[in-house]
């Protein structure tokens, strides 16, 4: 996150004096090219950061500039640290320094307001140390390689510019633009293996409205009429809201949009006998078929 590397620098700049290049380089873990680009920026913006060429010389902020903590109002202020408490989730060393130093700087309490357990039941979590690495290389603009194991179990080498993480339908993925396909693609996290952060850095901008369409997740969509018992109620207003019709016998019946593969079936056999799918005729079809099946397993 760029933005928040700028930030850092204005407060590392007024601790320390003055730093040069390739120290601001090594702490950020970016090119000293990037260094320059930031302090043009900064400049421009009308921070007076300045660089002295020679022996002793450096970057530095004009010594009577004050980050005043008045430019920016009290929601203002508590939205800045509620933003970086949510960074913070991850246990980012940065992250955790500059709130630290922020919520001196606005006189506020720290309390943490988000938690994500990487874990499931059956798994520890080892996905966390790919979300970190992620979000690391997004913020640094930072290219990454990985092998990506497709739906079929198909495995491909991708080298990516990751511009994004999502959270979509309980799962997680990474938005960016693929060097393969040479367009923009989602990447669900638990089938990408051996990744690895490049020193390469990228440039591209994120394209706007990148959620749009569901078909960039790698899935069809299909229209489904589903009609649930009425004592799954509470389950079904949760998960369809304003798709929901109630029966006259307090049946619920549902038509909705739904992935048109195994996320469906996985689902509607979940549900058990609770559920019947009304339309279209092949999902249904198809439901008896693999119920077919799990009787002949279970037949002695």
């Amino acid at each position: 996150m760029k933005e928040n590397r700028y930030f850092q620098m204005i407060y590392l700049l007024l601790d320390k004096g003055q730093m040069t290049a390739p120290e601001l380089a090594d702490y950020f873990e970016v090119s000293i090219r990037t260094i320059y680009r930031d302090i043009d920026i900064l400049s421009s913006a009308g921070i007076p950061i300045y660089a002295t060429q020679g022996k002793g010389g450096g970057i530095a902020i004009q010594d009577s500039y004050v980050l005043k903590k008045s430019l920016l109002s009290e929601q203002e202020q508590k939205q800045i640290l509620m933003a970086l408490q949510g960074i913070r989730v991850l246990e980012d060393e940065q992250i955790n320094m500059l709130l630290s130093k922020l919520s001196g700087v606005f006189q506020r309490q720290q309390g943490n307001w988000l938690e994500i357990d990487f874990s499931t039941w059956t798994k520890s979590g080892a996905g966390k140390h790919n979300f970190q690495l992620l979000q690391s290389a997004i913020w640094k603009s930072r290219i990454v390689s990985f092998s990506y194991y497709s739906g079929k179990g198909e495995q491909t080498k991708r080298i990516i510019e990751p511009h994004k993480l999502v959270f979509k339908t309980s799962d997680w993925y990474l938005y960016g633009y693929c060097k393969l396909r040479k367009d923009f693609r989602f990447f669900k996290l638990t089938r990408i293996r051996d990744l690895k952060l490049q020193d390469a850095e990228f440039m591209r901008e994120t394209p706007e409205h990148s959620f749009e369409r569901s078909d960039e997740f790698g899935m069809k969509t299909g229209h489904v009429t589903l009609l649930f018992d009425a004592g799954m109620s509470h389950e079904v207003f949760e998960k369809f809201d304003e798709e929901v019709s109630e029966q006259e016998d307090g049946s619920l019946l549902v038509t909705t949009i739904l992935p048109d593969n195994e996320l469906l079936y996985s689902y509607v056999l979940s549900c058990r006998e609770r559920v019947e799918v009304l339309s279209p005729p092949y999902v249904r079809d198809n439901v008896r078929k693999r119920v077919r099946k799990m009787l002949e397993i279970y037949k002695t």
